[in-house]
């Protein structure tokens, strides 16, 4: 039986140290972090999304600063509020929610936000820190899923990495981390010739392809860790509503681990995003030297 890793309880241990450090600024150095989240329109998935976050951060002992905004809001008006929220010293962490409206240019939204106040870690700058190892905010389900992976693999080195989905807001972060960690890494997505093939040689697989039940069980080897990041809204054939990864789980019981959908990668999202906002109200109100301890 494979063991499932639960990001529930892990996401709760990180929200728990993110309380403490919350109160450790507040209480030292007078700072409490803020995180902004701007939501443009009433998408009723981002409308969710978005008041998850707000409460999220409140009981984390943080301060949240909701913008929400007509769905005709024009491109210079998000950027005028974006270049507000960029000057606000209240505010460490700015998240605009995606997608956006289709008159809107998303990146060049997600550019004018200030590198250190991108929690979402979507800036170029904060890509580049990335890919080259100098530091920055790292993207939150990229994040998580390394988190999620290091509670059942202590060392890294030489093991075989597939990961299924090449988007640069998940299976391209989450493959330069990887490598960080001296893992052997192949990127696929689903045009990949011979895919199952690939991934029956991976000892870690990580599925962000958001195609339900993508992965079946006899591509899995015996023993890997498997990271489903899919989150698929899905009606059943009894016209049940409900939520299924891109891995087929209950065919995954040969495995050594692996995330179940709901319950694994999803709150630890929220989590890294309520811990990127505690380490950039640290480099933004502390001494160089302080905020890097």
């Amino acid at each position: 039986m494979a063991r499932k890793i639960d990001g529930t309880a892990l996401a709760a241990e990180v929200v728990a140290k993110v309380k403490i450090d919350v109160e450790d600024l507040i209480r030292h150095y007078g700072v409490k972090p803020g995180l902004a989240v701007v939501l443009v329109g009433s998408d009723p998935a981002s409308e969710v999304y978005v008041n998850m976050k707000s409460s999220r951060t409140v009981k984390a002992g943080m301060n949240s600063f909701m913008h929400r905004l007509r769905e005709t809001t024009s491109g210079e008006d998000l950027l005028a509020l974006i270049d507000q929220l960029n000057s606000d010293p209240s505010v460490h962490g700015i998240l605009v929610q995606l997608p956006l409206p289709r008159h809107i240019d998303a990146n060049r939204i997600l550019d004018a936000i200030d590198p250190a106040k991108d929690v979402d870690g979507f800036h170029p700058v904060n890509v580049g820190r990335l890919s080259t190892g100098t530091g920055g905010l790292v993207p939150c389900t990229p994040l998580g899923c390394i988190m999620l992976l290091e509670t059942v693999i202590d060392d890294f080195r030489g093991l075989q990495a597939v990961v299924i989905g090449k988007s640069n807001i998940v299976g391209k972060p989450v493959a330069v981390l990887l490598l960080e960690r001296e893992c052997t890494v192949t990127v696929t997505h689903i045009l990949t010739r011979n895919l199952p093939e690939i991934v029956r040689d991976a000892d870690i697989v990580v599925v962000a392809a958001g195609s339900p039940g993508l992965v079946r069980g006899d591509w899995i080897k015996h023993g890997a860790v498997v990271i489903d990041v899919g989150i698929n809204r899905i009606v059943g054939a009894d016209g049940q509503r409900g939520i299924v990864g891109d891995v087929v789980y209950e065919e995954t019981d040969h495995a050594g681990a692996v995330t179940p959908v709901p319950g694994g990668v999803g709150p630890m999202t929220i989590a890294c995003l309520l811990s990127n906002t505690v380490k950039a109200a640290r480099a933004l109100s502390l001494p160089q030297e302080t905020a890097a301890k």
